[in-house]
C-alpha cells in the first residue's frame, strides 16, 4: 500500500506511517488544566440513540469508513472520545500555533483514477477536494554527511555518487530497473474496489482482471515471476538482485521503516514498489495539505456531514454490547446504550478493541491471537513554536536525522524526523512564526515509562533526558541561530502521552507485523456484526493503508450493486 503517513512513512506519506499525541500539554510538557484538553471529559449524548452502523473512533480509518457508509445511504454514527476528530492525524492549537499531531509527509493526495492513493479515492467518492502545496525534496543528515535529497528518477543518483560512490549508483539503477516495471501489477487493483466478502470477485476480480493480466503480459516471463514476490519481504528482491552496497541497503531500510515501521526484511514488496513508483517516476512530487493535516480530517468530516452521517465528540465508548452472540451496539461511559442495527465498526487498535468486549463473548483463540501479536514501540514528540528569525533562510519542510547506521534505523534514540509545515503553510502560526514537530518514529520503548506517575519528578526528568536527542536534531537542523530558550511554545510528548490522548495500548504505533512471518488481520471478527478497521487490520500501518481499511469495511457492509455503482461514479 502506499501514498500519504509511517513518511506515516512514520512521517505520513502517500506512503506513510505515524501517530502522535493530542498535545494538550503546557509549555513545560505537563498536562494542561484546560477543560477542553482533558481526554476524560464526556458529555451527555444527544440525538437519536441508534444507527445502522456505529463507528468507534474518528481516526482516518474510522472517518473513511463512516463517510463512505453515509455516501452509501446508511445511517452512520461516529463516536469520538476526544473533543477533536482525527485521532493521530488531528491538529491542535496552542497560543495560535497549529500543530500536526501525527502524519506530515504525504504524496498522492490529489491523484485520481484506479492507481490513486486510497485516501484520494475516498475523498473523490465524497466529492471533496484537498488543496496542497507541492515540493520535491527533504534534508537528510546521516553519518556520511548532509544533503538535500530529491525525489524523481535522476536526482538521487547525484547524491549516491557523492556520498556512496559508483557502486551504489550502479546498484540503485539496477534496483529501479527491476522494480519499477512491477509497479503496474502492484497498483493494478484499486483499493476502493476491495471488499471483505465473495462480492470482491465482481467488484475487483472481474472488473480489473483484464488490466492485471495485461500488466503481467507486458512485463514478460521474468517480470511476471518477480511480481509473484509482491506479498513477500522486500529484502528478498534486494537479495535476488545481489545488492550489497551498505549505503543502498541502509537507505532502503530507512525508507522501509518510515513506510511501515519495519526494515526491508519485514515490509511487503508491494508497499515498497508502490512507494518507489510514487517517488522515483518522472514528474513526481510530495504534497502538504494547506492548513495542515487537520485539513484532511476536515474534508472527511465534511463528506460525512454532506451525506447526513453523524459525528459525536466527547462520546467515550466504554463497552461493545454483545447480545445473542452478536454486536448490537455500544455503552458509553455515562451508561447510555446506543443501538447499532447492522454493525459496530471499531477503529481502535486490536488490543483496545479487545478491552471493549465482554470476556465471555471472546473466543479463546481470538484473544490469544491478539495478545501474542507483537507491538511496535511508541514515540517521543517535541512540538515547538518560535520566531522565524531563529531559523535559517531557505529552510525546508522536512528533515531526517540518522545518527548511526550500525545501530539500525529501528534502534531507539537513533532516528529523528522533523517537520516545519509553516514553510509551506504559514497560516499554521502567527505572522513571522514557525511551528515545528520532531519525533522519534515508533522507536521509544514503553517499558521505560510503564508505571510512572505523570506528575512525578521522575517522569519529568525522564522526559527531559529522552527528549534531548530531538533537541539536538532540531539544533543541527536549524543551525547556530536557533535558541531553544526563546521558543514561545515547547511541548514534550512521551509514550504515556500517546496512551492517554490517543487511547493506544502501551502508546504503541501499531502491530509489528513482518511480511513473510504473519499478515495483518482481516476486518471481520468472530463476533457477528463486529468489524475492525485502522492500522491493526489489512493493509496495515500508514495513512493510505488505514484509509483503505476503512473503505474495505464500508464496501463490505453494502450490496455489490451499490458498491459497483460507486466505482462507476468515481471513474475507476
Amino acid at each position: 500500500m502506499a501514498a500519504a503517513a509511517h513518511i506515516f512513512l512514520p512521517f505520513s506519506t502517500s506512503t506513510s506511517k505515524f501517530r502522535a499525541p493530542s498535545a494538550r500539554l503546557s509549555s513545560n510538557g505537563s498536562t494542561s488544566s484546560s477543560s477542553s484538553g482533558s481526554p476524560s471529559l464526556t458529555h451527555q449524548f444527544s440525538g437519536k440513540p441508534e444507527a445502522d452502523v456505529i463507528v468507534i473512533g474518528s481516526g482516518i480509518g474510522g472517518l473513511c469508513c463512516g463517510a463512505l457508509l453515509a455516501r452509501y445511504n446508511q445511517d452512520v454514527l461516529v463516536l469520538e472520545s476526544h473533543d477533536l476528530p482525527g485521532g493521530a492525524a488531528h491538529c491542535f492549537d496552542i497560543k495560535g500555533y497549529k500543530f500536526d499531531s501525527g502524519p506530515s509527509l504525504f504524496s498522492g493526495l490529489q491523484s485520481r483514477g484506479p492507481q490513486a492513493n486510497p485516501l484520494a479515492q475516498v475523498l473523490d467518492a465524497l466529492g471533496e477536494s484537498l488543496p496542497c502545496a507541492t515540493y520535491d525534496s527533504w534534508m537528510v543528515y546521516i553519518p556520511e554527511g548532509e544533503f538535500l535529497s530529491r525525489i524523481g528518477p535522476t536526482e538521487f543518483f547525484k547524491d549516491l555518487q557523492t556520498y556512496a560512490g559508483a557502486n551504489a549508483v550502479q546498484e540503485w539503477r539496477k534496483l529501479l530497473d527491476a522494480i519499477l516495471p512491477l509497479s503496474a501489477a502492484a497498483m493494478a487493483l484499486p483499493p476502493l474496489s476491495i471488499r471483505g466478502d465473495l462480492g470482491v470477485l465482481s467488484t475487483a476480480g472481474a472488473r480489473y482482471a483484464p488490466s492485471l493480466l495485461k500488466s503481467f503480459a507486458q512485463m514478460g516471463p521474468r517480470g511476471a515471476l518477480g511480481a509473484m514476490k509482491l506479498l513477500r519481504p522486500f529484502s528478498e528482491i534486494l537479495d535476488s538482485l545481489e545488492l550489497k552496497d551498505p549505503f543502498v541497503r541502509n537507505w532502503v531500510d530507512l525508507l522501509s521503516f518510515l513506510l511501515a515501521g519495519v526494515k526491508s526484511n519485514g515490509v511487503l514488496s508491494a508497499e515498497m514498489i508502490y512507494m518507489f513508483s510514487e517517488w522515483y517516476k518522472p514528474g513526481c512530487c510530495l504534497e502538504y495539505p494547506l492548513h495542515g493535516s487537520g485539513a484532511i480530517v476536515d474534508a472527511l468530516v465534511r463528506g460525512l456531514n454532506k451525506f447526513n452521517g453523524r459525528l459525536s465528540l466527547r462520546s467515550h465508548v466504554d463497552k461493545i454490547v454483545v447480545e445473542g452472540g452478536r454486536a448490537v451496539g455500544v455503552k458509553l461511559r455515562d451508561g447510555q446504550f446506543l443501538r447499532a442495527r447492522k454493525a459496530v465498526v471499531s477503529n481502535a487498535s486490536m488490543w483496545d478493541t479487545l478491552s471493549l468486549l465482554p470476556v465471555e463473548a471472546i473466543p479463546k483463540s481470538y484473544r490469544e491471537s491478539i495478545e501474542t501479536t507483537p507491538q511496535c514501540d511508541s514515540f517521543m514528540h517535541l512540538h515547538l513554536g518560535f520566531d522565524a528569525e531563529l531559523a535559517p533562510e531557505g529552510l525546508g519542510i522536512h528533515h531526517i536525522v540518522v545518527n548511526d547506521w550500525d545501530r539500525g534505523v529501528d534502534a531507539d534514540q537513533n532516528v529523528v524526523l522533523i517537520s516545519v509545515p509553516t514553510v509551506l503553510s504559514p497560516d499554521l502560526a502567527p505572522p513571522g512564526k514557525h511551528v515545528l514537530h520532531a519525533y522519534t518514529p515508533g522507536t521509544e520503548p514503553f517499558e521505560l515509562w510503564e508505571g510512572l506517575d505523570r506528575r512525578s519528578n521522575e517522569y519529568k526528568e525522564l522526559k527531559a533526558q529522552r527528549s534531548e536527542i530531538m533537541w539536538e536534531a532540531v539544533e543541527r537542523t536549524l543551525g547556530p541561530g536557533f535558541d531553544r530558550g526563546k521558543c514561545d511554545v515547547k511541548l514534550v510528548g512521551s509514550p504515556l502521552t500517546h496512551r492517554r490522548f490517543l487511547r493506544r495500548n502501551r502508546g504503541t504505533y501499531g502491530p509489528a507485523v513482518k511480511a513473510g512471518e504473519r499478515s495483518f488481520p482481516g476486518h471481520t471478527t468472530p463476533i457477528p456484526q463486529l468489524f475492525c478497521c485502522g492500522d491493526s487490520t489489512f493493509p496495515g500501518i500508514g495513512v493510505p493503508a488505514v484509509a483503505a481499511s476503512g473503505a474495505i469495511v464500508a464496501n463490505s457492509l453494502v450490496p455489490v450493486a451499490q458498491h459497483s455503482e460507486l466505482l462507476d461514479a468515481v471513474g475507476i
